[in-house]
């Protein structure tokens, strides 16, 4: 099985118990890699207590729902797209479609039934959250072309990782754009930052194949670049805070979460294989931290 599993897979447990084509189906969804969908589901908490009507668990429950699935139907797509591409790269040559292990035709049919359960949590809403999930399609089905025609992806990538701040704002609440969107626009710094850091493991594979990406725009300043993209996440996030709640302590609630990104910076090794990947993955704790900051400064006084 060690050949069939890509190095920043978290395989064990379930899913390699299961047999080969299930297996192969669960890893085509990344059900391997929960950091995915941590990534994807945090941006819906941050809009969901930022808004200010409490822990909303029920709500929650249905968007992680919804982020596990549709992060599942993105990476099928995506790997459907990227086959020929994906085979010319070490850590991606041994995913199930660029593999051969699963026909493009399945592949499409697994999308599908995961486009379903993103269907059922979409019925949950109401029609206003409805209307901002259903335009992130768009800005879904063009990422994969992005690293071909630009050397940003990463930028496009945060503007589809984190549409579920709008989705989970919109559920609750219908103002405060200005807030709202300086959040975003820091979510999105945040995914430019943590994805580079993922992107160094790639690039030498990604150069010779010719995919584009920020850790190659970047080149011997990526420290500095990431480090820049990190600072700016946290001072857009501040602003959004003060917009939407004009108090000096509601920054406060940053700190946490800007000493862990600067932790992150400070410990980046990119010439040690392990190092970013690990980097990376502790996004999934940037993602709590800046979670609970904004429940802190969303339900203060309420």
């Amino acid at each position: 099985m060690s050949e069939q599993i890509v190095p920043d897979s978290e395989h064990r447990g379930l899913i390699a118990r299961l047999p080969q084509l299930p297996r192969d189906l669960a890893m085509l969804a990344r059900f391997d890699r929960p950091i995915g969908w941590w990534l994807l589901f945090w941006p819906c908490v941050f809009g969901v207590w930022l808004a200010g009507a409490g822990p909303q668990l029920a709500l929650l429950g249905w968007l992680l729902a919804g982020s596990i699935a549709m992060r599942g139907a993105g990476c099928v797509y995506n790997d459907i797209v990227d086959a020929d591409l994906d085979r010319q790269v070490a850590r991606t040559a041994a995913r199930p479609v660029a593999s051969g292990r699963v026909s493009k035709k399945l592949a499409w049919g697994w999308l599908v039934s995961l486009c379903l359960v993103g269907l059922v949590v979409l019925l949950q809403l109401r029609w206003q959250a409805q209307v901002v999930a259903l335009g992130s399609l768009a800005l879904v089905a063009a990422y994969p072309f992005m690293k071909r025609i630009t050397w940003w992806p990463q930028a496009w990538l945060g503007m589809v990782f984190n549409w579920g701040l709008l989705v989970g704002w919109t559920e609750l609440r219908w103002d405060n754009w200005d807030a709202l969107a300086c959040v975003y626009a820091g979510c999105i710094c945040w995914v430019i930052g943590y994805d580079t850091i993922y992107a160094l493991q790639d690039r030498e594979d990604d150069a010779m194949v010719g995919i584009r990406s920020s850790a190659l725009a970047m080149g011997a300043r990526v420290h500095a670049g990431i480090a820049g993209f990190y600072g700016g996440a946290v001072a857009l996030w501040a602003l959004g805070f003060w917009l939407y709640r004009p108090d000096p302590l509601a920054c406060l609630a940053l700190l946490p979460v800007a000493g862990h990104l600067a932790w992150q910076i400070a410990s980046l090794d990119a010439d040690d294989p392990a190092n970013p990947l690990a980097r990376f993955r502790s996004n999934r704790w940037a993602g709590a931290l800046m979670a609970a900051a904004c429940f802190v400064v969303g339900n203060a006084g309420a």
